[in-house]
């Protein structure tokens, strides 16, 4: 007799699972309380600095999206990019890439643009994107791959940031862009000494 092989579901990426299920639970709270719960939590403006939810919300506002296909969008991205990330760095590494994401991308909107609230994951998903680039790393090259992510993926939004007028956040995705990027090669180059 032959046994049968019993397959498992594993929790294989906690951060990403942690981020994918934290965002759903936002973002059905969101549709429950009209907006108000991503307002108070789930979504950076600037605001008094002397209010701890201001500090919070700094963390919290990649939780928050607009609708269920915001939400799709963006954990369809974390769940294809990041098992592969948090394999190759850490559970801890990704979570502080993903929280230096989150204050950089909200400290720059508040800054930049002061009437503009931002919420959603996209600034992590363009880390993540160009983060990716750099797996393959070796000191004193530059993986063609990343050129071309950075050129396709940052011009596309440099582009639709000055032709198009909408309700993403292209600053967020070049942003979170750019801190993948240096973290990537920082992360990288520190690994292969």
């Amino acid at each position: 007799m032959s046994k049968e092989k019993k397959f498992r579901i594993t929790f294989n990426s906690p951060v990403v699972l942690s981020i994918v299920a934290i965002s759903f639970i936002a973002t059905l709270l969101n549709e429950l309380t009209g907006g108000v719960s991503n307002m108070l939590l789930f979504m950076t403006y600037r605001s008094s600095p002397l209010s701890p939810l201001t500090w919070l919300r700094m963390l919290t506002h990649i939780f928050g999206h607009s609708s269920w296909t915001h939400l799709i969008g963006n954990m369809s991205y974390l769940l294809l990019l990041g098992p592969m990330l948090e394999e190759k760095y850490s559970s801890r590494t990704l979570a502080a890439i993903v929280a230096i994401t989150a204050v950089v991308t909200s400290l720059i909107n508040c800054l930049l643009f002061p009437n503009v609230a931002l919420c959603g994951a996209s600034g992590v998903v363009f880390a993540f994107i160009l983060l990716s680039s750099f797996t393959n790393f070796r000191e004193g090259e530059i993986p063609l791959t990343f050129i071309l992510v950075a050129v396709f993926f940052i011009g596309q939004q440099v582009y639709e940031g000055i032709t198009v007028q909408d309700n993403i956040s292209n600053m967020a995705h070049i942003v979170g862009g750019i801190v993948g990027s240096f973290l990537g090669y920082h992360l990288n180059r520190r690994e292969r000494r």
